[in-house]
């Protein structure tokens, strides 16, 4: 079987999404992966990750969780790979706010990134009505601690759905599918702290 040359494309875009590409494009260099190959570990199509490779089209959460999944790395991990030397403090005004538009979706990377670290604190916002599922953990075995800081979410992992009120906290730990619902009518803001195995 014929493969194709891994090759890193010059992201059309700028900020984030375009150092964002860049990594994914690095990531699938590093492996030795052609789109082609990628497509098949992913279950992505090779324009969708040509285009979030070339910062095209900003990408979804769930786009970047399967991503995630296939190079062994959580959220915070790849969006922290994109960002300057870790430092021990990460003031409020310089921490990474990544959101996927489409879904309702707000991610802000609490912790100060470090690639050695195995936990990390997310907060999260979900808009009223936001329905937002991943079929696979990033890091299989990942825990997490899911606790409601304001509004209703409602959780599913392992096939049994959590309601969870402001001041709830949920722990798990994630090896299948998940989702996570905001019923409204107000939207859900939550802290989730990461712990990898």
């Amino acid at each position: 079987m014929k493969h194709e040359e891994a090759v890193v494309p010059e992201p059309s875009g700028s900020g984030l999404d375009a150092r964002l590409g860049r990594r994914l494009a690095e990531l699938r260099t590093a492996h030795g992966w052609s789109l082609g190959e990628l497509a098949e570990r992913s279950g992505l199509s090779k324009s969708t990750l040509s285009r979030a490779e070339r910062a095209e089209t900003s990408p979804t959460a769930a786009l970047l969780n399967r991503l995630c999944g296939v190079y062994g790395r959580t959220m915070s991990q790849l969006l922290s790979e994109v960002e300057a030397a870790p430092a021990p403090v990460l003031r409020a005004a310089d921490q990474q706010v990544w959101e996927d538009r489409a879904a309702g979706f707000v991610r802000r990377s609490v912790s100060p990134p470090h690639g050695g670290l195995r936990g990390e604190l997310v907060e999260g916002r979900l808009a009223a009505g936001a329905d937002l599922s991943y079929d696979r953990p990033p890091v299989p075995g990942l825990e997490q601690h899911l606790w409601v800081l304001d509004g209703t979410l409602a959780v599913t992992a392992d096939g049994t759905e959590h309601r969870l009120d402001a001041g709830d906290c949920l722990r798990m730990r994630v090896w299948g599918p998940t989702r996570f619902r905001c019923p409204g009518p107000a939207r859900a803001r939550y802290v989730l702290a990461v712990v990898r195995p």
